[in-house]
């Protein structure tokens, strides 16, 4: 048999969608998947059933229904402050996910680089290399998940397309800063190079951490993909409905990719999303951060009373946690072993710190947890973790 893509022997299978499949085979505790494990608002629930009833059952137009993407325009001049035109800007997508390979595919050519912060959503890496670009890393380091100034310009280059940045940040909570993408979009302007922006977290947020979207800054419009969709906010990640928003010229190319890589998003979930984006009060969003304000607090300090060294988030829902301290009392060789051991001993799965970076030796030291999880969950999991520090410590 002829040789099978080389690309794709680059790169592994999704290390989170990995630990997933052992924690379901055990019974597990998964706090590895950045998904909830609580219901969804029961509002939009019925809107996406009522849409089912009421015939949204066939294909969409391609870059997706009208309604939705007005709520989009609307949304996001009010939230985001980006003005954008909801018939030419806007491609609705099966999620974020699709949104990013679908831009980078739309905006790549041979010999381009795209400028990746580390550590970074596992599936940047992968993406960049499919779309045939190289991918270039930035590291991000704790406690405040700062990037050094002389190491981000030094990164651009002519050949630079595009830098992706998520904020707030998977897995590190990081907010970027006004200050931060500022400084981002002068090199941008620099290099004549795009921001592509992942902005799924943006109303997770914590300790008067304020949400900022590079697209609203002065001379970013037009070189700038905002990347988001209704996964994290409204807590219904299975629904796969995202979007790509940009000026006409990019959307006309994303478009394109979009139509033949999956032809459009499920129809009543983009009916019911419209209805989430027009209806929701501001009183929900306030309420989502209280409750994950209090998930985040649970889980950070359960981490702190076992033995981990766990960094405190700004947004997002995850936490990455140092294990140094517990590593040789498992006796794991490395944060994959680690984390191995860990749901053996437990149920609780996380995801091993190496699969966040591209650089070798990086991340050895350290594991991820979601907490989008019920306060019954995280309860258990503390119960688990107790019981494998007191039989460690014996």
């Amino acid at each position: 048999m002829k040789k099978l893509s080389l690309v794709t022997q680059t790169f592994t299978e999704s290390v989170i969608r990995e630990m997933t499949r052992i924690s379901d085979a055990v019974g597990g505790y998964n706090l590895a998947q950045g998904f909830p494990d609580f219901e969804a608002p029961k509002e939009i629930k019925q809107a996406a059933l009522k849409a089912i009833q009421d015939g949204y059952n066939q294909y969409p137009v391609t870059f997706g229904e009208p309604e939705l993407r007005e709520a989009i325009a609307k949304k996001v001049a009010a939230y985001n402050k980006i003005s954008c035109n909801p018939e030419t800007d806007i491609t609705v997508t099966c999620g974020a996910t699709e949104a990013m390979i679908a831009t980078l595919k739309a905006v790549v050519n041979p010999g381009d680089e795209i400028i990746i912060f580390e550590p970074f959503y596992e599936n940047y890496g992968p993406d960049a290399i499919l779309s045939g670009a190289t991918p270039r890393y930035v590291t991000l380091r704790p406690p405040e998940w700062n990037y050094r100034p002389e190491e981000l310009a030094a990164a651009f280059n002519h050949q630079t397309k595009a830098i992706i940045i998520n904020t707030p940040n998977n897995p590190t909570g990081k907010v970027f800063s006004r200050r931060d993408l500022e400084e981002i979009s002068q090199l941008c302007v620099k290099w004549d190079c795009l921001a592509i922006t992942d902005e799924i977290y943006e109303h997770i947020l914590y300790d008067g951490e304020q949400h900022v979207s590079i697209a609203s800054l002065d001379g970013m419009k037009d070189r700038t993909i905002t990347i988001n969709s209704i996964s994290k906010t409204y807590s219904v990640t299975g629904w796969r409905v995202g979007w790509a928003i940009a000026n006409a010229r990019i959307t006309n190319e994303v478009r394109k990719v979009h139509d033949f890589l999956t032809v459009g998003a499920p129809t009543p979930f983009q009916q019911a999303a419209a209805f989430a984006l027009n209806n929701m009060p501001e009183s929900y969003y306030e309420e989502l951060r209280v409750k994950y304000h209090e998930l985040r607090r649970m889980l950070f300090e359960t981490l702190s009373t076992v033995g981990f060294k766990p960094w405190l988030p700004k947004g997002a829902y995850y936490i990455i946690a140092g294990i140094d301290s517990l590593k040789d009392r498992l006796a794991a060789k490395d944060d994959v072993s680690f984390s191995q051991k860990l749901i053996e001993r437990t149920g609780v799965a996380t995801v091993p710190g190496t699969s966040f970076y591209a650089s070798p030796g990086k991340g050895g030291d350290q594991v991820r947890f979601c907490f989008c999880k019920k306060v019954q969950t995280l309860e258990k999991v503390k119960e688990g973790l107790q019981a494998i520090q007191a039989s460690i410590s014996e």
